[in-house]
């Protein structure tokens, strides 16, 4: 398929009432499915609030497959950077774990920018 779709193209192509009538039962279940699927990805990722939070939850579930949380750290213990609105820590590589002003409600596990290393943001009660 081509990346070239527009979403109404799209919409159309797998659309139930744009299906041809010999088209077999399948084929047509097939299409519905697909459709729906289509449906729900365009609802989250239509809207830059709900992409972004789609976006973090991947992140975070890429980290959690990569391995084991190396060290949990207060976001108290972070330096914060006034030039790009961050806050960072130096990980024993010589990298650096750093999460923007904007992210630290959202985000709990970062990942040095250097290694495989991967720290959980804590936050006190």
């Amino acid at each position: 398929m081509s990346k070239e779709l527009t979403p109404m193209a799209l919409r159309s192509l797998y659309h139930p009432d744009k299906q041809s009538a010999d088209v077999p039962a399948g084929t047509v279940e097939e299409c519905i499915q697909k459709f729906i699927e289509i449906d729900q990805a365009w609802k989250i990722l239509g809207n830059e609030e709900t992409k972004k939070e789609y976006d973090l939850q991947r992140h975070e579930d890429d980290l959690r497959n990569m391995g084991p949380v190396d060290a949990q750290v207060y976001l108290e213990e972070m330096s914060w950077n006034e030039d790009d609105h961050s806050f960072s820590l130096s990980c024993r590589c010589g990298g650096k774990y750093s999460v923007s002003k904007d992210e630290i409600e959202e985000v709990t596990l970062i990942s040095c920018d250097t290694c495989s290393l991967i720290i959980e943001l804590l936050h006190y009660s």
